[in-house]
């Protein structure tokens, strides 16, 4: 039987997940061989600042990095970056690399992430249109957006917000096309899309909803416009695609290891269903002890956190980190979006604040009146102690939710 706390362990990808799981193996006293695998030639770094201050050029690289490369030297880890694994061998405990070597481990984690979503239509070889899911993305991006450019956005969720948010600032005109009615259709309420929708339009944003997307059009080699549904071309220099991610699930599905629609399906701690292997991050299916252990994916930052720290506990036989309350943020412009929890049967919206001064917070509730998330705009005391709240499933008089005049953290209080 392998000494787990001297155990060789490879973790495959090396983004928040791969990177925090690295850091706390080695907080929690692991002594053995650890090897972190990347596609990416670079360590891990810091993904949503690519759409927002890294973007505009107030961030540096360097500031992006999880942590410098003298950590990695320091905590005697194997970087093995700029490679990908072809295949995982449960049996032989072994991961294939797309250099013809192949690397054994003890115990494995997976943290391959997802990657964003491609049109299946006519014209996406053409140069000039982008997706944003790397370093290298916001570079290519950054280098097509400025004064008197003309950029289309295929896509009103976050990322496309954000980028439109940023790409404004640097002086293009920036034209938004959701096939959805409304902006952010999947990920937040009716009334905060509507007050986002208003906000970015203020800010000259163009906002195009219910149109379809038929093909990417070019003169020559690179892009010049957008073929909609009806006929018209929509100019443009250079074009962003933000339509959701998919799932780096491949490696998992072909190794055997249990799969849903979802993603690889996971335990509290992080567990898949082939022993000694874990996975952590998007690309999970994971229980969600705060909503009775129904099972869901989580695309953030939090999530990826969460996992590597309880997938490390039950690696190092420690007790397990308590459950976090699902948590997620969007900076536009001046606007700062945290989000509390996820608004399964969601049965009541409360607003507290004032929506027209872009100053305030929505929550969401049970039928029983226990409140199940908080979307908070410019509203950070309402944030956090709402994360006390969603994490209690507290039931809160929804008057008293709406009065300013008590504090939301008196309410949190126990």
């Amino acid at each position: 039987m392998v000494d787990r706390s001297n155990a060789k362990i490879v973790i495959v990808g090396a983004g928040h997940g791969g990177g925090n799981a690295v850091a706390a193996l080695r907080q929690m006293g692991h002594a053995g061989e650890i090897v972190l695998i990347g596609d990416e030639p670079i360590v891990p770094y810091h993904r949503p600042p690519l759409s927002k201050a890294y973007l505009k050029g107030t961030a540096a690289m360097d500031s992006l990095k999880l942590r410098p490369e003298s950590f990695y030297e320091t905590a005697a880890v194997t970087l093995r970056l700029g490679r990908r694994v072809t295949s995982v061998d449960p049996d032989a405990r072994s991961v294939a690399l797309d250099d013809g070597t192949a690397e054994p481990y003890d115990i494995l984690i997976l943290a391959t992430g997802s990657r964003a979503r491609r049109l299946a239509i006519p014209g996406t070889d053409l140069s000039g249109i982008h997706y944003l899911r790397s370093i290298g993305d916001a570079d290519a991006i950054r280098d097509a957006v400025g004064p008197g450019r003309r950029l289309a956005i295929v896509g009103g969720g976050y990322v496309g917000l954000e980028a439109a948010a940023s790409a404004l600032s640097l002086g293009a005109s920036v034209t938004l096309l959701e096939r959805e009615d409304r902006i952010l259709a999947r990920v937040a309420c009716a009334p905060l899309a509507a007050f986002f929708d208003r906000y970015h339009r203020a800010k000259g944003l163009e906002i195009r909803t219910q149109v379809q997307v038929e093909a990417f059009v070019g003169d020559g080699a690179r892009v010049t416009g957008i073929r909609l549904a009806d006929g018209e071309i929509l100019p443009c220099d250079a074009a962003i695609v933000g339509v959701g991610a998919e799932i780096c699930d491949e490696l998992a599905r072909e190794a055997g290891l249990t799969c849903e629609r979802g993603g690889v399906v996971v335990d509290e701690n992080a567990r898949t269903s082939t022993p000694d292997v874990y996975a952590i991050g998007d690309m999970t299916w994971r229980p969600m002890p705060l909503y009775g252990g129904r099972m869901f994916r989580l695309e953030s930052v939090p999530n990826a956190l969460e996992q590597a720290r309880r997938a490390a506990a039950d690696i190092m036989g420690k007790p397990a980190p308590a459950h976090e309350v699902p948590w997620f943020w969007s900076d536009q412009y001046d606007l700062k979006l945290q989000i509390a929890g996820v608004p399964f049967d969601s049965h009541r919206l409360v607003i507290r604040g004032s929506v027209e001064e872009g100053s305030f917070a929505i929550f969401h509730l049970a039928e029983d009146g226990r409140i199940l998330a908080v979307e908070a705009v410019n509203r950070g005391p309402d944030f956090m102690a709402g994360r006390t709240l969603v994490g209690d499933a507290r039931v809160i008089d929804p008057e008293r939710l709406t009065d300013v005049s008590i504090p939301l953290k008196e309410m949190a209080a126990r």
